[in-house]
Order: C-alpha cells, then sequence, then structure tokens
C-alpha cells in the first residue's frame, strides 16, 4: 500500500499549474504541457487575447493554437488512480478539509460569502464573480488583524494594571493621611475633660469607618479590576489560540471575533470615588463637639480703627461696630480699607487655639461677614472674599448664612444665628464656625497657616451692627 507521502508526491506531479489542483479532464497544447480543460478555457476568457496573436502557455508561454486541445486520456487514467490511492490513504484524514458537497479538498476561500472552497465550489457560477483567494493568502490579513487585535488588548491590560497600581497607592496615601488625623485627634483629646474623651471616640469611631470604607472600596475596586483583566486574558488566549490554528479553522467565525475584539471597550475603574474623597477632606467640620470646651481658649479682641473703612462707626471701647451711609473723616493710611466696609481686630495671632463671640444685628436688613484674614489681605480697592485671596470667613444675611469659597456656599441652619462662636487652631489649620447659644456647627473651613492672621469684621446695610463679647451669652447692643 502506497503511504501519504508518496501519494501525495505523485499528486503534486499531476495537478494543474493553474488552479493548483488535481487535474481534471486533462488537456495537452502545443508546448507539451497538460491543463484542466475548465482551467484552461477561463483562462483563454480571462486573457482575451489579440485575435491576431496566439495565447501564450500559463507555464512557458510559448504561443499555441486555442483550437488545437489534444484530451490526455493516459494522464486522466493516471490521475484518476492517484485519486483513488489518495482517498485510501487519506481514509483516517479529518473530514473537515474535505468540501462536504463535493468531497473535494478545500483550496479557496471566498472573501465575498466568507466560505472555503473546493476546486469545483471556485469554478461554481455564485462565486465567478468574487474575490476568491488561496487558503494561506486569505488568511494572511486576517492574522494581522488578530496580531494587532492583541497587541490592543495587551495595551488595554497594561493600562488596567497601572490604574490598579496608581489606585493602591492613592489608597495607601490616604490610609496614611488617615492615620496621621487619627493621631492629631488623639493628641488633642488627650488633656480635656471626660466630654471631650466622648467626643474623641466619636470622632475615632468615624475615621474608623472612613478606614472600613476606603478598605471595602479597594476590596470592590480589587474585585472590578481583577475582573476585567480576567476577561481580558480569556479574549487574549482565545485570540492567541485561534491565531495558531489552520488557516480554515482561523478563518470560521472570523469577523465576528474579531469584532467582539475591537468592540471590547475596557471600563477605568477608580479606586476611590469623589464622595469618599470629599468625606476625607469634610473631617475636620465633624469636630464641631468641640466647641463647647473651647470657651477656655476665649481670647480678649479689640477693634483695630486704623483698618476700619469710613462708613463703620465704631464704639469708643472697640468693641461694637455699626454701618453708615454717613462717610466718617478717617485719615487715609495703608492699613485702612477704602472699597470694602471691613474692619480688622488689634494683634492677630501667630499660633494657638483661639475664640471669639460675635453678636450680630441685622434686624433692619444688611449683612455681617465674620471671620479671619491673612496679615497681607488686600486693603486698597475690590476685595474678593474667598480662601484664594487669604479670607476664610462666612456671611450672615437676613434669611440666610453663606460660607465664602471660591463660590459662595448657602448653608442650611435650623435658625438664623443670633450669636456666632469663631474659633480658630493655627496649628491644625482649622477655622470653625458655630452658634454660640444652641451650639449647631454653621461652617469649618481647612487651611494651611504660613503668616500672621486676624479676626475680620464686615457690615453692609442702614441699620446692621454687631458687637464682640468675651463670654458667650453676655453680649448685648446697644
Amino acid at each position: 500500500m502506497a503511504s501519504a507521502a508518496s501519494v501525495t508526491s505523485l499528486a503534486d506531479e499531476v495537478n494543474c499549474p493553474v488552479c493548483q489542483g488535481t487535474l481534471r479532464e486533462p488537456v495537452t497544447i502545443d508546448c507539451g504541457h497538460n491543463f484542466c480543460r475548465v482551467c484552461l478555457t477561463r483562462y483563454l476568457e480571462i486573457t482575451s487575447p489579440d485575435p491576431e496573436e496566439p495565447p501564450t502557455c500559463p507555464l512557458c508561454k510559448e504561443p499555441f493554437r486555442p483550437g488545437n486541445f489534444r484530451p490526455n486520456w493516459q494522464l486522466a487514467n493516471v490521475v484518476e488512480n492517484i485519486e483513488r490511492l489518495k482517498l485510501v490513504s487519506q481514509m483516517d484524514l479529518d473530514e473537515e478539509d474535505v468540501c462536504p458537497e463535493h468531497g473535494e479538498k478545500v483550496y479557496f476561500f471566498c472573501e465575498d460569502d466568507e466560505m472555503q472552497l473546493c476546486v469545483v465550489c471556485r469554478e461554481a457560477w455564485e462565486h465567478r464573480a468574487h474575490t476568491v483567494r488561496f487558503l494561506e493568502d486569505a488568511a494572511g490579513p486576517y492574522r494581522e488583524q488578530i496580531q494587532k487585535c492583541l497587541e490592543c488588548l495587551r495595551k488595554e491590560r497594561e493600562e488596567i494594571q497601572e490604574i490598579q497600581s496608581r489606585e493602591n497607592r492613592r489608597i495607601q496615601v490616604l490610609l496614611t493621611q488617615v492615620a496621621t488625623k487619627k493621631q492629631k485627634v488623639i493628641s488633642e483629646f488627650a488633656h480635656l475633660s471626660q466630654f471631650l474623651e466622648e467626643q474623641q471616640n466619636i470622632l475615632l469611631d468615624q475615621l474608623e469607618k472612613l478606614d472600613e470604607d476606603i478598605l471595602k472600596h479597594r476590596d470592590e475596586f480589587d474585585v472590578l479590576v481583577t475582573g476585567e483583566i480576567g476577561r481580558f486574558n480569556t479574549l487574549i488566549e482565545e485570540l492567541e489560540e485561534k491565531k495558531e490554528r489552520p488557516a480554515r479553522e482561523l478563518l470560521t467565525d472570523i469577523r465576528s471575533t474579531l469584532i467582539r475584539c475591537e468592540t471590547r471597550r475596557c471600563r477605568k475603574p477608580v479606586a476611590i470615588s469623589p464622595e469618599l474623597g470629599q468625606r476625607i477632606r469634610d473631617f475636620p467640620q465633624q469636630a464641631f463637639p468641640l466647641q463647647r470646651e473651647m470657651k477656655m481658649f476665649l481670647a480678649h479682641i479689640s477693634l483695630d480703627p486704623r483698618t476700619s473703612h469710613p462708613k463703620l462707626l465704631l464704639s469708643e471701647d472697640y468693641q461694637q461696630a455699626r454701618f453708615s451711609y454717613k462717610w466718617q473723616k478717617s485719615p487715609d493710611n495703608p492699613q485702612r480699607f477704602d472699597r470694602a466696609t471691613c474692619v480688622l481686630a488689634h494683634g492677630g495671632f501667630t499660633g494657638g487655639r483661639h475664640t471669639w463671640v460675635v453678636s450680630v444685628d441685622l434686624a433692619h436688613g444688611g449683612s455681617c461677614t465674620l471671620g479671619v484674614v491673612s496679615k497681607d489681605i488686600r486693603r486698597k480697592g475690590e476685595l474678593r472674599m474667598r480662601p484664594e485671596e487669604g479670607v476664610w470667613a462666612v456671611r450672615l444675611a437676613w434669611g440666610f448664612v453663606s460660607a465664602l469659597n471660591s463660590f459662595p456656599t448657602r448653608l442650611t441652619l435650623e435658625e438664623q444665628p443670633q450669636q456666632v462662636r469663631v474659633s480658630i487652631d493655627y496649628e491644625v489649620g482649622w477655622v470653625t464656625f458655630a452658634n454660640a447659644v444652641t451650639q449647631e456647627p454653621i461652617y469649618t473651613f481647612t487651611a494651611s497657616f504660613t503668616q500672621k492672621v486676624f479676626p475680620f469684621f464686615g457690615l453692609w446695610g442702614r441699620g446692621s451692627k454687631f458687637s464682640l463679647s468675651s463670654q458667650e451669652g453676655a453680649a448685648t447692643l446697644s
């Protein structure tokens, strides 16, 4: 029995030079070369020679007479015998390599219909006008597309891994910040009374909750990223496996596979949500329960007449101020505000914790601004009241209170405060405001002080006024 290799070798000898398949109805032309009758006929149709010039052999280019095809019956018998040998030797071969309709070996791929064709299929009427290539030639561009998809997917996977690494570093930084805040809270509460100790436990519980939320977000982030990487790995493995398959298997459903790869979009996860980050940044505002015990740090302050705008009337003891539309005869100096109707306190602070209480009277309308400002605050011209300009303040007006951030933030309070406690912790960087009567928190600014700061006051509107007090609930306005 002939071996498969020998049969293949024999079959190669009786292949048609045009279709590269086994000769079908072999004919011999003038030069002695043999071709399939169908192939030679189609060759003549395609080349469309000049009537005055004979066609040339596809192999040797020798001219031959188109009507002088000589059937080669002897060669046809040899081909038939070789075909029988091939059938015997290929009994154990995979049936998928054979055209299910004609039983012929599949050699071609139709780009239009995405079908794998045998010689007979290729000559069929429905494929004549289509783009038909040999399997390996057709598989080449698709292999290149698969390679590009693999490169894109690997790049996406690397981006996800980089995001994971970066977000984990952010998590570590936030955990460190939380740990630092816990130590600050512990040190602040160490010397206070039992009430402050209870507040300490509350704040630590909140920090522990933040800690747990960060770790929870990290675990959810890791699960999401791991899932994304797993999906990419699965897709990459599928493509890598398909890339190595024979051309026939590679071309099976190739477009749908590529579409799945090209339409796959990576979700770019974020480990820390903006809400959680804001909760960490806003944590100092939660320390307002300290305010009751901060009475021990009440500072005795007085207004500085050198800084007062000419429309502010100051009391003789410099503890009260009232707005007036009538300009006072005040000497101009570098310290005085000339447009903003404001005034500063004497002295200022370069460290420590200080608290003062301001009683506000807006019974006739107007507004009152309270807070602290940096030493180099602008005194001449327009004053923009926001932290970026060195102003940390709130504004009380008829019926509402606003925190003067980059964009004023209207605050929701249970009641309009008549007395406001202003507290500053220079080292920690807190400026806090609270209702001195009900103890309701109003707002907290977080800053990083690098120079001297001063208590700051502003009035606008006829009849608006305020007074300073060294004791809560003791101040009266006249």
